[in-house]
């Protein structure tokens, strides 16, 4: 995130991310975090979210080949 040095709260603006994975992905949204600030991020951009998952195939042959 964004920040300037006085500012110390990055963890209360980044909620608001965790709270989107929340709402969309519910109990498998569940996640591990930082929130880290910085004095400039690329583009100007004002936070920055990245994540790593892991997607699952939603039928039950696990013998399926992709052509």
């Amino acid at each position: 995130m964004n920040a300037t040095p006085e500012f110390t709260q990055h963890s209360v603006v980044i909620n608001g991310a965790s709270d989107l994975f929340a709402e969309v992905f519910a109990d498998k949204g569940r996640h591990a975090r930082a929130a880290v600030g910085v004095s400039s991020l690329p583009r100007g951009v004002s936070v920055e979210v990245e994540a790593v998952v892991e997607i699952e195939s939603s039928t039950k042959d696990d013998n399926s080949s992709v052509s």
